[in-house]
């Protein structure tokens, strides 16, 4: 849950200052798309009431995030938001959820809907990792703040021993992974923390000027870079639940 209120901060200056600046919304689609997944997941799986109940809270709180970012983004990024808005949280979400219940039965639809959220969240906890890159090229913990990587390391965790005790292995592992990746982050943060942040010129504007670690970058992707990644990703999703179902039929 603490991961969830972590951008609260950055959402306080966004409305202070009418403007989403330089922030990307792409973190926060994804983040709502996952918890998403992750509430329908507890949902199918009697077991997982308490994931599902945590991740509820979550995408309400995403759809808070995502909102006040279109309502404040600048007009020429608003149609292109809106795209990935509507491709992921709309209609990847509304198909995932048709595919699991007409494609599958019981313990199988569990399963394969286990497949989709797991994989997703990993790609979710995967995305400091560009802010990791960023404190080593510059020596600076300046674009990877503390607190983020400290719940990551503690969410993923807890989410881990959690999966392990009631012996559901698609919380268990994918969270298992956050919370190595957030040791990761921990360990670079120890390293650099004293390291002075190197003076802004023009080397340092070509690095992601990340805030909240992974939720602040320059907004220069072009909507042709953003669908072709929304498709890559759709492309994953499908390779991952046709290993699912070759998993259950074996």
């Amino acid at each position: 849950m603490l991961v969830f209120l972590a951008p609260i901060d950055t959402f306080k200056r966004i409305v202070k200052n009418k403007s989403t600046e330089e922030f990307d919304s792409l973190p926060y689609i994804c983040s709502l798309l996952s918890a998403s997944l992750w509430t329908y997941y507890g949902i199918v799986q009697p077991s997982a009431f308490l994931v599902g109940t945590i991740n509820a809270f979550g995408s309400v709180l995403g759809i808070v995030y995502v909102g006040l970012f279109l309502f404040y983004a600048p007009p020429s990024n608003k149609v292109k938001i809106a795209l990935i808005v509507g491709t992921l949280n709309v209609g990847f979400l509304a198909g995932a959820i048709l595919f699991t219940r007409l494609a599958f039965k019981g313990e199988a639809r569990v399963a394969s809907m286990g497949f989709l959220a797991a994989g997703f969240i990993i790609v979710t906890y995967a995305s400091p990792l560009s802010s990791m890159r960023t404190v080593v090229m510059t020596r600076s913990v300046e674009y990877m703040p503390f607190y983020l990587s400290f719940f990551i390391f503690l969410s993923g965790g807890v989410w881990a021993l959690y999966g392990w005790l009631i012996g559901d292995y698609f919380v268990s592992v994918p969270n298992g992974t956050g919370c190595i990746l957030g040791t990761a982050q921990l360990v670079l943060y120890g390293i650099y923390r004293d390291t002075k942040p190197p003076a802004r010129d023009s080397a340092c504007v070509s690095f992601y000027d990340l805030e909240e670690g992974w939720q602040r970058q320059p907004l220069l992707s072009s909507t042709h870079s953003l669908v072709s990644s929304t498709h890559s990703l759709v492309s994953s999703t499908h390779s991952l639940l046709a290993s699912g179902h070759s998993f259950l039929e074996s």
